[in-house]
């Protein structure tokens, strides 16, 4: 450690009026991806690029366990979550979601979802305006839960959307945005851990190997069944991530608006061209700033320490805009991801490393293939996108476009 060096200044304030240029304003004054700063008390190192994913990942270096604080548990993941495991305790949990996210299992949630948008475009087209934002998550809610084998009588589709949209947009700010958070995750743990148990019971019948029957069965390794709060947790766990990807299909729609050259590729069922386009989506727009770890012992990276029970940070947003890996890294060019896919460690806009053995979110693949689907039916949507703010505040986290991406005159196909 470099022990002579004064305290640090705590940079939490600034990070909440900041947002996503907090780290990479930060960052780009170092000449090596590196940058020790304070954070929540805590001293913190972040770092960026390829290789320093690859070192945040190594779980000798950085344990989930106690590095969440509170208030994000108590809104986007919740208590007791996969999220907040280690070791072999986070490699059993997460075995009750790997095979649920196997290729034909996606395709089957992503033709519920894309089912639900074409019944959904259709009652469009009678109403004077339509915030694709908001209809995008009760469209993914009503796909999710029907793929999940949730009871359609156990939901309100509108209600869980705008409580499970509320998780996420609360996480990571104070005040009423984060008091919501809160009552919406304490209202539908409530009504999910009771659904649990009436599974359990017998009371409600869950589809065979359904996410609801599976969540309801799983044990951790020499336990008996979850907890039916956690068990709820775990549920939410596969229905929030799912309907999170509103976001990015509102930053799709935004796109297609400012480049709209991008349309016809998609229009005609260019698949290659659409993996492309949901890559370049997730790489452009931001969503997660920067990702946090508690450190297991003293470690340095490229000459600067952070000693243990410290925090290590991975600058997300900022290594999404790297010139040094992408080139030009402002410019919207789905092209890029043409030539070859994604490296792992290079495009981790839900972590890096594998997500069978490590903390790389393993529903990516349900988040690239929604946004596929739906970029594909947001480029043959018949309307038209009238004047309003579509800018994109940076300093807000989670964002998005500030009007939601409102459209009117739906054309039903």
């Amino acid at each position: 450690m470099n022990a002579h060096r004064p305290p640090l200044t705590d940079r939490t304030p600034a990070l909440l009026v900041e947002g996503y240029a907090w780290l990479p304003n930060r960052m780009r004054d170092s000449t090596r991806s590196v940058l020790r700063t304070r954070l929540l008390g805590r001293p913190a190192l972040a770092v960026r690029g390829p290789d320093a994913v690859r070192f945040f990942y190594d779980e000798s270096h950085v344990h989930r366990h106690g590095a969440i604080p509170a208030p994000v548990l108590d809104t986007l993941f919740g208590q007791g979550a996969v999220h907040t495991l280690d070791g072999a305790a986070h490699r059993t949990r997460k075995e009750l979601f790997l095979p649920l996210l196997e290729a034909g299992r996606v395709a089957g949630l992503t033709e519920h979802v894309t089912g639900a948008w074409d019944e959904a475009v259709r009652s469009w087209s009678g109403r004077e305006r339509v915030v694709l934002f908001d209809e995008a998550a009760v469209v993914l809610t009503r796909g999710v839960c029907d793929w999940a084998g949730v009871p359609p009588q156990a939901v309100d589709p509108e209600t869980l959307a705008r409580d499970l949209v509320a998780m996420v947009d609360g996480f990571a700010t104070p005040g009423p945005r984060h008091l919501r958070a809160r009552r919406a995750r304490t209202r539908q743990e409530t009504r999910m851990a009771g659904l649990i148990e009436e599974v359990r019971a017998g009371r409600v019948a869950a589809p065979e190997d359904s996410v609801l029957e599976r969540v309801a069965r799983h044990r951790d390794t020499g336990q008996g069944p979850l907890e039916s709060r956690t068990a709820a947790v775990e549920l939410l766990n596969v229905l929030r991530p799912t309907v999170a990807v509103s976001w990015f299909a509102a930053f799709a729609a935004h796109a297609l608006h400012r480049w709209p050259a991008h349309r016809e590729r998609l229009r005609v069922g260019d698949a290659a061209f659409a993996a492309a386009f949901a890559h370049e989506v997730r790489r452009f727009y931001p969503f997660a700033p920067f990702l946090g770890g508690r450190t297991v012992t003293e470690l340095t990276w490229h000459g600067e320490s952070v000693p243990a029970d410290g925090i290590l940070l991975l600058d997300v947003y900022g290594q999404h805009h790297d010139a040094e890996l992408w080139g030009d890294p402002y410019t919207f060019r789905p092209e890029r991801f043409l030539d070859r896919p994604p490296g792992p460690d290079e495009l981790i806009p839900q972590g890096g490393g594998d997500p069978a053995a490590g903390h790389r979110c393993p529903g990516e693949r349900v988040t690239v293939g929604l946004l596929e689907a739906l970029a594909v039916r947001l480029a043959r949507l018949e309307c038209t996108v009238p004047e309003q703010d579509l800018r994109i505040p940076l300093r807000r986290v989670p964002t998005r476009p500030r009007s939601g991406f409102v459209v009117t005159g739906v054309r039903a196909p």
